[in-house]
């Protein structure tokens, strides 16, 4: 039975994440994610298909990041009409998050075309609005984890904790044929072991073939709990001299994370008490919904809640939803620490703070999340001296921390003890077949790849658009 891979998106980038299985003509699709990146390259990326979107029979969703899931809302206006299975909290999130996602694009075209009518530049189009986001999560169904279930003629899927961020799955495909069942893992993202807030990631067993992230493929985090240490001297540092930070964060987990890291700082009164604002809508109905799936969260973290101790509740505390209240921020001149999306500062509210803060040297901007090429957050990191914001360019002043020991991503060390554990998992007779290496920049997947091969695996980094038949 003809088995085909087909690398639609992730493949030597860490954005817009999709792979088409095909199994006898009959096509199912892992993720659906948005690529991030320049304007140009964000609309002809995201528009371009390079298969039929009609004929896909089913589709599995991972986690609830943009980069794999943002661009269903689209695919739905392309034909898209098959069922897509995911966790119960995935699918809320998704829905939060496409929702948003599409408001963002309607907001951002609107003020970009102000610009481009007053240049004489052509408009430009939402590649989806609130409303089709919103219309396109009706196809959403939910599943358990650990539940194997039929998505296509003899193809079943099994989604187990990824560990990521709430609700995330490694999805693993059983393709029946006459003879044998194909076993194949998606860990794409993988999260890291003893992150707050979430379990472990499992580790799937008897796999022949592997699709693994390789974000972090050639470095090494710092470990978590120093995370919070980094935090206590940056935001000390930035209060002393009366200044704001300005933290750019994914709304969906690190959001959430660096609230739990404050609240444990401010519990031990190791931190100014400033105030502390968390500028976003969605980041707030996010973390309202953190209460309501408690079953995706660690023991800690449920027991936390049991006796009536909030992890996301802090006096000093204040979710802010309205743009009126959001723009008031930047006229008030106490230090203060503000948390807005979107991580890679490519939209949303934080390029108006960046706007308003970014030339003082008073102020600073804490990276607490990864910054793809070609974003303003990557600029941002590499310390540019001028940087464009809404096509205006300022001086970049701020100082700017990078925290790497936040992320949600698994490191080299941690992607090569769950590859060993796959390996350790299958028979003798029936090993490891081969690795796809996707979701990473193609230096740091051919790292992770020549230390996988130095220990006999067979492991391949797929161009975009390259279709694999597995045996």
């Amino acid at each position: 039975m003809p088995v085909k891979i087909k690398f639609l998106g992730g493949a030597r980038t860490v954005t817009g994440s999709s792979h088409l299985i095909s199994v006898n003509g009959r096509d199912v699709l892992l993720d659906g994610g948005l690529f991030q990146g320049h304007r140009e390259a964000f609309y002809k990326i995201n528009t371009t298909f390079h298969y039929n979107p009609r004929t896909v029979k089913a589709m599995v969703l991972s986690h609830a990041h943009i980069d794999h899931c943002g661009n269903i809302p689209n695919l739905v206006k392309q034909g898209l009409r098959c069922k897509i299975y995911t966790t119960s909290a995935t699918k809320d999130l998704a829905d939060l998050m496409l929702t948003d996602s599409g408001k963002i694009q309607e907001e951002d075209v609107r003020y970009l075309n102000k610009i481009n009518r007053r240049i004489g530049l052509p408009l430009r189009k939402a590649l989806y609005t609130a409303k089709e986001a919103s219309r396109a999560t009706r196809i959403f169904r939910s599943i358990s984890y650990n539940q194997r279930f039929c998505i296509a003629k003899d193809v079943f899927a099994t989604i187990v904790d990824a560990g990521h961020i709430l609700g995330s799955g490694i999805i693993v495909l059983d393709i029946k044929d006459a003879e044998r069942t194909l076993r194949l893992g998606y860990a794409v993202d993988l999260g890291r072991k003893n992150l707050p807030l979430l379990s472990n990631p499992v580790i799937p067993s008897g796999l022949d073939y592997l699709i693994l992230e390789s974000t972090y493929g050639g470095r090494m985090h710092r470990p978590i709990d120093e995370a919070q240490s980094k935090l206590r001297e940056a935001i000390s540092r930035a209060v002393r001299r009366g200044g704001k930070v300005l933290i750019p964060s994914f709304t969906l987990e690190r959001t959430q994370e660096v609230i739990y890291f404050l609240n444990e700082l401010l519990k031990e009164k190791i931190i100014p008490s400033v105030p502390i604002y968390v500028d976003s809508p969605l980041a707030t109905n996010i973390t309202e919904l953190f209460k309501y799936h408690l079953d995706f969260l660690n023991e800690k973290t449920r027991q936390a809640f049991s006796r009536g101790d909030n992890p996301f509740e802090l006096l000093n505390l204040r979710f802010i939803r309205e743009q009126k209240e959001s723009k008031a921020l930047n006229t008030d001149k106490r230090p203060m620490i503000i948390i807005a999306g979107s991580g890679m500062c490519e939209s949303g509210r934080i390029l108006h703070h960046l706007q308003n803060n970014i030339e003082d040297s008073r102020n600073m901007i804490l990276v607490v999340g990864y910054m793809a090429q070609d974003t303003l957050g990557r600029r941002i990191v590499e310390k540019t001296p001028f940087v464009k914001i809404f096509g205006m360019e300022y001086e970049l002043n701020a100082e700017v921390v990078v925290i790497n020991s936040f992320s949600g991503h698994a490191d080299q060390g941690e992607l090569l003890d769950f590859v060993s554990g796959c390996v350790s998992s299958c028979a003798a007779d029936r090993p490891l077949r081969q690795i796809f290496l996707v979701h990473g920049e193609f230096e740091q997947s051919q790292i992770l790849a020549d230390i996988l091969a130095s220990r006999g695996l067979k492991v391949s980094i797929p161009d975009k658009d390259e279709e694999v038949l597995l045996n």
